[in-house]
């Protein structure tokens, strides 16, 4: 699960917040649309999830991790947990395809023989098993996607999160990476995309949540529209005094979600039970 709760960003000398309030879940096995403007906000809550950037204010938990428990030291053990896509890629040029998925799980410690069995298969699983001795130069923009997505899923998060990722490419091959996604959606990852691709999110019909001004102003759980003024599903907030009595707190959100924090060792710490008198 995904949960932000009255989340809010301000950047250093910045009067506006980035994000204003933003509270939303995404349950297990979604397939979630994150749409709006260029500025809105969408690129700050991604880094919020991977912690790139801590909030100002508000409580966050993904994959049953509360992150007012996450420490510096514990923030590699998250990232590990989460499969991210970017837009540009980020594959290593020196590297070929195989060593560049191989190298998401060498740096996690995966033994040469687990390494060897798992990067055929998720080479296999996007359409890549011919290229494993490719250099990224060698491929084109969607082939390069593939593997960066190869790359994500070798460690088999149960969240993946892609930021743009059909930015770069035409529209063949935009509907080649989702599909893609939509495939390992159904396989049970938790999937969240940002896009400005209209027609994509129009004709898959999923989950759309829309950001504006750091504001999250629509949140069209079916049968989603690419939709920047969320006419359809207009959010109304409720006044500060209000939320402030209504809002779940802390303990009620983890025990809810089943939350517990991070160890030092990246293992789940069970959250001490409360005794009863």
């Amino acid at each position: 699960m995904i949960l932000l709760d009255n989340v809010v960003k301000y950047y250093p000398g910045d009067k506006e917040p980035a994000l204003d309030h933003v509270s939303l879940s995404i349950k297990p096995k979604e397939f979630v649309f994150l749409v709006g403007k260029s500025g809105a906000g969408k690129s700050t809550l991604i880094k919020m999830l991977t912690r790139e950037e801590k909030p100002t204010s508000g409580k966050i938990m993904v994959g049953g991790i509360d992150y007012d428990y996450l420490k510096k030291r514990h923030i590699p053990h998250l990232r590990r947990r989460l499969g991210v896509v970017f837009q540009d890629y980020k594959l290593l040029p020196n590297r070929t395809v195989h060593e560049n998925v191989a190298f998401a799980l060498e740096i996690v410690g995966v033994s040469n023989s687990e390494i060897k069995r798992t990067v055929p298969k998720v080479l296999e699983l996007v359409g890549l098993a011919d290229k494993g001795h490719k250099f990224p130069a060698e491929l084109s923009g969607g082939e390069r996607q593939r593997v960066a997505i190869a790359r994500s899923m070798a460690r088999q998060p149960k969240i993946l999160i892609a930021d743009e990722p059909t930015g770069n490419l035409d529209p063949e091959t935009s509907w080649g990476i989702v599909r893609l996604l939509e495939e390992i959606n159904n396989f049970g990852t938790t999937i969240l995309i940002t896009t400005h691709d209209e027609q994509i999110v129009n004709q898959l019909r999923k989950r759309v949540i829309t950001i504006r001004n750091g504001k999250m102003i629509g949140d069209q759980k079916n049968d989603g529209h690419y939709d920047l003024d969320a006419i359809r599903t207009r959010i109304v907030k409720r006044p500060l005094a209000t939320a402030k009595h209504t809002a779940p707190t802390a303990d009620e959100i983890r025990r809810a979600t089943n939350s517990r924090p991070i160890t030092a060792q990246g293992a789940v710490r069970p959250t001490p039970r409360r005794r009863v008198i």
